[in-house]
């Protein structure tokens, strides 16, 4: 296990085997890479675990330099497991590469439904008992999905776990996809709506833009197609405390001034794919409605709920906005099928994203019962404005979860874990601890 040292922590690098599936524990095994923290001059303590769990479906962990963000609170206390969720960073790698090598596109399927939040936890177990031992328990910390995976360790192996912690994560237990996307679009709305009125100049910025991609095919640095559609989907930027600002930035640099016509940027286009482009995190998109697939509630699967729902709100149609001379809304958190033929990095995938969405009878990944009958202490951050996450599902979660407790608030946004300081952890150590 290679040990290495950044200002102020020391870093350990584990490695564990684990069976793709738990249910043939004799079977084909894949490889889970965890990172565990400690503060420098604490190696040898026996301080308490803390497992986060990343945020996705397909993020990894962070890549700490140095007791930065959250991670500097929570070395006050505790030695910090960062996981590399199965299918992503250091684990075993399921992307256009390697996921053709299983066979066809059926096959790849088959293994991708061994990805979502029900497997990550008995990883998560199977990594427990190595570590501490088969009675030894830890803190657990979800953020946004990670919170999701966190309710179903909560559900399945609330023995592993002796308080959890979740920031902007609260799933909705009975939510079928469709209702999470009915509740989406207006939320995104009204993050765009606030964007236009801080930028009024960027309506019509990004009304030229949209007008100009309808006119002309235009090609990102890496290939991928750059259609109105999927400029549409730097919304996703606004649900982040800096993001309308980001957003304002990039979209400054958008034409090339001085140029006859009208050329958009390089430096705006490569900017504008790092947002957009699934290369780094193909499971984001491959994954993402499945996980709100339970057979309980939503047996027939999730069949492009985003994209099927999405004709319920025609103020988001381009070319209806461009005829009425109206703003121009962006989009969120949504995946479309049509985003497997414009991105480079998920056109191989696109007949397994197809099999995803058909695929029925997916396991629940939550036990209300359990939940409602659970000791374990829990706190949550529940943004009031979180564009990912319904806070009104939210809410709702929190009641159903016995002894969980809430702090409401807007003064951060989706990444309020991230950019806080460690003011957001803290406050949920204190609410779990009974300070507050």
């Amino acid at each position: 296990m290679p040990t290495y040292r950044h200002p102020g922590t020391v870093i350990t690098d584990h490695s564990f085997r684990v069976p793709l599936d738990s249910r043939n524990p004799a079977g084909e095994q894949i490889e889970v890479y965890a990172r565990a923290v400690v503060a420098a001059g604490r190696e040898r303590e026996s301080l308490p675990w803390l497992l986060f769990l990343q945020g996705g479906p397909g993020g990894r962990s962070p890549r700490p330099v140095g007791r930065d963000g959250w991670l500097d609170r929570a070395l006050d206390e505790y030695r910090v497991l960062l996981l590399d969720q199965r299918g992503t960073g250091r684990s075993t790698p399921a992307d256009r590469h390697t996921l053709p090598l299983r066979g066809d596109a059926a096959a790849q399927a088959r293994y991708l439904a061994h990805f979502r939040a029900d497997s990550i936890v008995r990883d998560c177990e199977l990594i427990r008992r190595e570590l501490l031992g088969e009675a030894g328990r830890w803190s657990v910390l979800g953020q946004s999905y990670g919170g999701f995976c966190a309710l179903t360790y909560l559900s399945y192996a609330p023995e592993g776990i002796r308080e959890a912690f979740v920031t902007g994560g609260l799933a909705g237990l009975r939510s079928t996809p469709e209702a999470v996307y009915r509740a989406a679009y207006p939320r995104v709305q009204r993050k765009v709506e606030a964007h236009y009125a801080r930028y009024p100049e960027d309506v019509e910025t990004v009304r030229a833009v949209v007008r100009h991609l309808r006119e002309q095919e235009v090609r990102l640095p890496g290939g991928g197609l750059l259609t109105a559609e999927a400029f549409q989907a730097l919304g996703t930027m606004l649900g982040t405390g800096a993001g309308s600002h980001s957003l304002h930035y990039l979209l400054e640099d958008s034409f090339l001034p001085g140029a006859p016509g009208r050329q958009l940027c390089d430096s705006f286009l490569a900017q504008v794919e790092s947002h957009l482009s699934f290369a780094s995190r193909p499971l984001y998109a491959v994954l993402h409605e499945s996980i709100y697939g339970q057979r309980s509630v939503s047996p027939l699967g999730t069949g492009w709920a985003a994209q099927s729902v999405r004709a319920e709100f025609p103020q988001f149609d381009v070319d209806r906005a461009l005829a009425d001379g109206a703003p121009v809304l962006l989009t969120g958190e949504m995946i479309y099928p049509w985003m497997f033929s414009t991105d480079p990095a998920l056109a191989p995938l696109a007949e397994v994203a197809e099999l995803l969405a058909r695929q029925e009878d997916w396991p629940d990944l939550y036990d209300p019962g359990q939940l409602a009958r659970s000791h374990i202490p829990v706190a949550a951050a529940v943004y009031h404005d979180d564009m990912y996450v319904d806070t009104d599902e939210s809410i709702a979660t929190a009641r159903s979860v016995r002894g969980l407790r809430t702090w409401v608030t807007n003064e951060y946004e989706h990444d309020g874990l991230r950019v806080s300081e460690g003011k957001v952890l803290g406050r949920l150590i204190r609410l779990v601890r009974g300070e507050l």
